[in-house]
C-alpha cells in the first residue's frame, strides 16, 4: 500500500503542483487511507461502523448526563429556596399578629408594616411555585389521568409543560420584567402614607416565575429521561398523595372509626 501510494505521487508530480488532476487524486488517496483504517479495525474484531456508533453513543450519554446534572442543580436550588420561604410564613404571622395587637391595644397603626405583610405573603407564593412543582403538590383536578398508566401520565405532564406551563411562565416573565425595571429606575413608592418602596415587590414576580421555569425544565428532563429508560421514575420519591388527599383520608378514617 505504501509503495503504491509513492508511485501514485510520482505520477501526480507530472501534472504540476496545484492542478485539478493532482487535487482530485490527492482526495482519492485520502479516501483510500480511510478505507484501509476501517479494514484494519474490522480485522481486529471491531468494525469501523461500530467505532462511529460507539462514539456517537458516548457523546449522547454525555449530553444526557449534563442535562441530568443540570436538573439536579435546579432541584437543589428550588429545594433550598422553598425551605427558606418557610421562615417567611412565620415572619408574616408574627408581623400580622403584632400589627393587630398594637392597633387594638394602643390605637397605633403603620402602613409600612401592613405592606410588609403582603410583601411576605407574595414572596411565599411566588418563591415556592417551583418548590411545589418539584414535589408535585400543585392542585390538580384529575378525572382521567389517575386511571392511566404511569407512562401516559408522564406524557400528559410533558405536553402540559411544553405547551402550557413554560409558555405561560415565559410570557409572564417577559411582561413583568419591564415593569420592575421602570419601578426601579423611577424609585416608585407606595401611594399610602408612610408606605414602602415598590420595586422589591415588582421583582418578586419575575424572580418567582424564573424559578418556576427552571423547575419546569428540570421536570421535563427527568420525565424524558425516565421514558428513555435512563433513570428510575422521578415520582417514586414522593408519597403520591397531596396534602388535601391526606386530609380527606384522615377524615374518612375518623368517620369510619368505631365510637
Amino acid at each position: 500500500g505504501e509503495s503504491w501510494e509513492k508511485q501514485t505521487r510520482k505520477i501526480l508530480s507530472c501534472f504540476g503542483a496545484g492542478s485539478g488532476v493532482e487535487l482530485a487524486l490527492e482526495r482519492f488517496l485520502r479516501l483510500v487511507r480511510i478505507i484501509t483504517q476501517v479494514r484494519l479495525a474490522t480485522a481486529h474484531g471491531l468494525p469501523g461502523y461500530k467505532l462511529a456508533c460507539r462514539k456517537r453513543t458516548t457523546n449522547g450519554e454525555n449530553r444526557v448526563n449534563i442535562l441530568l446534572r443540570l436538573s439536579t442543580l435546579i432541584d437543589a436550588l428550588n429545594e433550598r429556596v422553598g425551605k427558606t420561604a418557610y421562615w417567611l410564613v412565620l415572619a408574616a404571622v408574627l408581623i400580622s399578629a403584632g400589627n393587630a395587637i398594637v392597633r387594638y391595644a394602643f390605637n397605633v397603626s403603620s402602613n409600612s408594616w401592613l405592606e410588609v405583610q403582603w410583601y411576605l405573603f407574595s414572596a411565599v407564593f411566588l418563591f415556592c411555585a417551583g418548590y411545589t412543582l418539584l414535589h408535585n403538590q400543585h392542585v390538580r383536578i384529575d378525572v382521567i389521568a389517575n386511571r392511566l398508566p404511569r407512562k401516559a401520565q408522564l406524557w400528559i405532564d410533558i405536553l402540559g409543560t411544553v405547551f402550557f406551563l413554560l409558555p405561560m411562565a415565559c410570557i409572564i416573565l417577559w411582561l413583568s420584567w419591564p415593569v420592575f425595571v421602570d419601578s426601579f429606575y423611577s424609585k416608585e413608592v407606595s401611594t399610602n402614607a408612610g408606605g414602602l418602596i415598590i420595586w422589591p415587590a415588582r421583582l418578586l414576580l419575575p424572580a418567582g416565575f424564573s424559578l418556576l421555569i427552571l423547575q419546569g425544565i428540570s421536570q421535563l428532563i427527568k420525565h424524558v429521561a425516565y421514558l428513555a429508560g435512563t433513570i428510575p421514575d422521578p415520582g417514586d420519591g414522593d408519597d403520591g398523595s397531596s396534602a388535601e388527599e391526606l386530609l380527606a383520608e384522615e377524615i374518612r378514617r375518623m368517620a369510619e372509626a368505631p365510637k
